[in-house]
């Protein structure tokens, strides 16, 4: 729909609007401008919590068997393990194909995601072909959500030579951010392969994503690499670490230190609040502008058999971690979930204001704790202005 209208809806809770959407952007919140209304532009949003479309910071939408025979889960349950299981048992479950990634994002619109940033394995046995699939996933869905691309080094970088070529290819390509994997853990060199990756992002203009699983003080040496050398190459705003469940394990003069080297830095933070992790120090990151993005990781794939692509239910997963409790941080972990995770998907603004893309969820509850807490049915998605969901029901 090029325009559009939602009436009675509490962005945020706050007092009943009108959302007025026009060519996939919202123009007005208040009463519409006037004029007839046309069959099939006005909704009517019978008094609902709205809250903008969320953005998922970290998914792996390349490799789910999401709507395919349940697979046990296999193999050895360690970081190198589950990469050596899954390269073992991939192409048996044709892992990864455009049905995959499509089954994956459908999920996520219907659960009200509305963008998200993917890892896409790029390797020597798959090349660049998992970016090309979710490219094609995503035009399936005729673009209703919007997906960034990390290309992304799951079996290693230094250790698997040819692997360099492929990112820098990746990059070349259009792949917005380029990926890292432990580079302690797993290339067991971090500084060539620090080096490496911060050449290309250099060299191709493109951002730069670094899962780091590596627990205590080797993360965060690792943590302190990363620092220096986006400091050094003027990436400042364009590196993330993913996981980093070492900052969390460290004593809370150490957090506090990195803390502050991270902001200098300008270097983001995406989590997905796995249970039985540490605490991130969350509050201390939001008071010194460290950007924390919420995520679902990988969804029924060959690495773990849960989630379902709700990130508000991952929101709910921080806050219980975190010990969160009152209104205000439980809305501040929903914020995280949408509006805060913007710069994630190199969106100025994410929110119910004009001039933001028109991507809203509508939710019947009382309030933003109570949505969080409750994870109700999404009864309406809307995204770049098109109604994609309604009543749970995907449309595209």
């Amino acid at each position: 729909m090029a325009n559009l209208t939602v009436s009675h809806v509490r962005p945020w809770a706050g007092a009943p609007v009108d959302v007025v959407i026009s060519d996939g952007v919202i123009t007005a919140l208040g009463e519409p401008a006037g004029g007839p209304v046309t069959e099939g532009t006005h909704l009517d949003g019978a008094g609902m919590l709205a809250l903008p479309g969320f953005v998922n910071a970290h998914a792996h939408v390349d490799k789910s068997w999401w709507g395919r025979p349940w697979v046990s889960y296999g193999g050895v349950a360690s970081t190198q393990g589950r990469i050596a299981h899954e390269r073992a048992e991939r192409d048996a479950l044709g892992i990864p194909s455009v049905d995959g990634a499509t089954a994956v994002l459908r999920e996520f619109l219907r659960h009200g995601t509305t963008a998200t940033r993917s890892h896409v394995d790029v390797d020597l046995g798959v090349g660049l072909r998992g970016i090309e699939n979710v490219r094609e996933a995503v035009d399936r869905l005729g673009g209703a959500i919007e997906v960034e691309i990390v290309a992304f080094p799951q079996d290693g970088v230094i250790r698997r030579p040819g692997v360099l070529d492929l990112m820098d290819d990746a990059a070349a390509a259009g792949a917005t951010s380029i990926g890292g994997l432990d580079p302690a853990g797993i290339d067991r060199d971090p500084v060539a392969q620090l080096d490496a990756l911060f050449g290309i992002a250099e060299r191709r203009g493109v951002g730069l994503d670094i899962h780091l699983h590596d627990a205590a003080e080797l993360g965060g040496f690792q943590i302190e690499l990363i620092i220096e050398r986006t400091l050094a190459a003027g990436l400042q705003g364009r590196v993330t670490v993913s996981h980093g469940f070492a900052l969390g394990q460290l004593p809370p003069s150490r957090q506090a230190d990195l803390v502050d080297a991270l902001a200098e830095a300008g270097i983001a933070w995406a989590t997905v609040a796995p249970v039985g992790s540490a605490p991130l120090p969350w509050r201390q990151m939001a008071e010194r502008g460290v950007g924390i993005g919420l995520g679902t990781d990988g969804i029924r794939d060959l690495w773990s058999p849960f989630g379902d692509g709700d990130l508000l239910r991952v929101a709910l997963g921080f806050a219980r971690l975190h010990g969160l409790r009152t209104d205000e941080e439980l809305t501040a972990a929903v914020r995280m979930a949408s509006t805060l995770a913007a710069p994630f998907v190199h969106r100025p603004v994410h929110d119910l204001v004009v001039g933001a893309p028109a991507d809203l969820v509508l939710v019947d509850a009382e309030n933003v704790p109570d949505a969080l807490v409750r994870t109700p049915r999404r009864a309406l998605v809307v995204a770049g202005g098109q109604v994609i969901v309604r009543e749970g029901e995907l449309l595209v």
